[in-house]
């Protein structure tokens, strides 16, 4: 076998790419020996031994009892065994909504160690108060997690809002981007070493394609659809975002007959209901005419339709029309093989993916994308910032001071 770069390459980025290789295969595999890491990573034996060896004096390996100590090795010589330090570090992800924030602190594999949620007034969205409430927030959950910034590798936070491979959202008139975007990237790179911003719906993307409804594509559009409309877009494994981080900005459907504007599913399923209760098209004594106009959500028309209510269920047509004309829009922009609707609207949104899936093939020259509902209901995007931030803790942690140590008290 033969180093992961040529010879000729500068010794410094050959011994970088080979401690990424192995560190790469210990990050995914529960634990491994020296002859596994030498056949993943295509190295000389001898240079994955000295690999490991860094990377256990670096923290980010440990080596475990033998098999003959474990009592399950009989003949030989037994074979070293090593794990991925898990504990060396924690990572945290903030899901920045206008009216929420949700922080989770896990560990390097991603593994949940502590997650808060505090409201905020989505009236009162200033600046300077946003980014001190998401500073309390990160630290309150890190000391619930038992930890401390000076332990934390990577942060992720998501945003309603565009934004650009930076981390940082363009003007917009009224200046909502810059409020829901307060400068998170400058607000915590001076205590955490690693920083991503994202778009919500983007990060939604990432946590499909993660441990979602994405998991081996390539190629898709997550939306987020409950009151407003987001999009994220993967096209060949990448996640797209644009100059400034407007791919898929939903201005555009302002301008698309069958849409008219960026309201959600969810919210076009209680506008139309409360219009048919309204207009007399729903008999006084039917479900959804027996609900007050401010109880009268999406989830109830969705659920009510699901269980096969005929009002609900013309609505839900009518509303998966609206996403048949939406899914061509993406179908013929982007090429997808999934469309997946995210977040809470998913828990019901299947009569509406049965009523889109008909007619998406009016709306598309392209094959079909296939119509999904997303399995990770409301916390998609704080599954999608846990995920973002070990992306960069496992891009970047090799470039990083020692300052990552296992957790007190971790085994």
């Amino acid at each position: 076998m033969s180093d992961a770069i040529s010879s000729g390459a500068p010794r410094s980025a050959l011994r970088r790419a080979n401690l990424g290789a192995v560190l790469d295969h210990a990050w995914t595999t529960a634990e491994f020996t020296a002859t596994d890491a030498m056949a993943k990573a295509g190295l000389t034996r001898s240079t994955t031994i000295d690999v490991i060896e860094e990377l256990g004096d670096r923290g980010l390996l440990r080596e475990l009892p033998n098999a003959r100590a474990g009592g399950d090795y009989r003949k030989g010589r037994p074979s070293r065994r090593f794990e991925f330090r898990a504990d060396a570090g924690v990572v945290v992800g903030i899901d920045a909504g206008r009216a929420h924030l949700i922080t989770t602190v896990a560990d390097l594999r991603g593994n949940t160690l502590a997650r808060t949620s505090v409201d905020l007034d989505p009236e009162h969205d200033e600046a300077a108060p946003r980014r001190a409430a998401a500073a309390s927030a990160l630290d309150a959950t890190l000391a619930a997690a038992g930890a401390t910034r000076d332990e934390a590798i990577a942060l992720c936070v998501g945003v309603p809002a565009p934004v650009d491979a930076s981390g940082m959202s363009p003007q917009h008139r009224d200046r909502f981007w810059q409020r829901m975007n307060p400068g998170f990237v400058e607000a915590f790179e001076r205590t955490i070493p690693l920083v991503r911003v994202e778009n919500d719906a983007s990060l939604a993307a990432v946590a499909e394609g993660s441990v979602g409804a994405a998991v081996g594509c390539r190629d898709y559009v997550v939306l987020l659809a409950g009151e407003r409309l987001g999009a994220g877009v993967v096209v060949d494994g990448r996640l797209l975002r644009g100059a400034h981080g407007g791919v898929a900005e939903m201005v555009a459907f302002d301008h698309v007959t069958g849409v008219a504007g960026a309201w959600g599913l969810g919210y076009r399923a209680a506008q139309w209901a409360r219009e048919d209760v309204a207009g007399g098209m729903i008999a006084p004594d039917r479900p959804l005419a027996l609900l007050a106009a401010a109880e009268l959500d999406g989830r109830h028309v969705l659920e009510l339709a699901a269980s096969g209510d005929s009002d609900a269920l013309r609505i839900a047509e009518r509303v998966g029309e609206m996403l048949a004309v939406i899914t061509g829009v993406f179908g013929s922009l982007f090429d997808p093989t999934r469309v997946i609707v995210s977040g809470a609207v998913a828990a019901g949104i299947e009569p509406v993916l049965r009523a889109a899936a008909r007619a998406v093939p009016d709306e598309l020259d392209l094959p079909s994308p296939e119509l999904l509902a997303s399995p990770l209901g409301a916390d998609v995007v704080s599954i999608g910032a846990v995920a973002g931030a070990v992306e960069i803790a496992r891009a970047g942690i090799l470039d990083l001071p020692r300052r990552a140590r296992a957790r007190a008290g971790a085994g």
